[in-house]
């Protein structure tokens, strides 16, 4: 970029001192732009950055200029600039990537940030919280478990103590009666 635009600064002096001072006569003759930036979007990882690209438009109206002297300094001097022009246009191109990508870069990095340091540890409180909720129902239910049994033990021991005192008294306790033998009650109609 620099040896460009010292060839270019360089061609203008030379083209200067060959021609006299010819800045007054293109300034009077300029309507538009010869070369213009036309701009397209490209889509690097989701990111839409702009593009610029230099091009001529129409036929160069200053052929002629410095056709009493000077003319091949002058021919130097446009094509030096055209080059320094298309260069420039790159060189924006690729800054405006570079401030755009960074600005993405930027974003995503906050995002990740609020991923990592707000919305992973609420889901860890959460998911933690979850655990010791889940774990005082597994208390709850093992200590309702253990009471069922003892009351079931002391059911069991109660029903033994009586069939004891049955024995006791000569009542048959293993043989209970069946109520599918033949010897039961009439079936009541209402």
């Amino acid at each position: 970029m620099g040896e460009v635009m010292k060839e270019a600064a360089f061609s203008l002096a030379e083209a200067k001192f060959a021609s006299g001072d010819f800045n007054h006569q293109i300034l009077q003759n300029v309507s538009k732009a010869q070369t213009k930036v036309k701009t397209k979007k490209d889509n690097v990882a989701g990111v839409s950055l702009p593009i610029f690209e230099a091009y001529s438009e129409g036929s160069d109206s200053y052929e002629l200029t410095g056709l009493a002297r000077g003319g091949q300094q002058l021919a130097k001097l446009k094509k030096n600039y055209q080059k320094a022009i298309t260069l420039l246009v790159d060189l924006a191109s690729l800054q405006t990537s570079f401030v755009t990508l960074d600005e993405a870069i930027k974003l995503t990095n906050r995002r990740v940030n609020a991923i990592e340091h707000v919305i992973i540890p609420r889901i860890e409180r959460t998911l933690a919280y979850i655990i010791s909720e889940l774990d005082e129902l597994e208390r709850e239910e093992f200590y309702r478990l253990k009471k069922i049994q003892d009351k079931k033990k002391a059911a069991r021991k109660k029903t033994e103590k009586e069939k004891e005192s049955m024995k006791q008294e000569g009542l048959d306790v293993e043989h209970a009666a069946n109520i599918l033998d033949e010897h039961h009650d009439e079936d009541l109609l209402f």
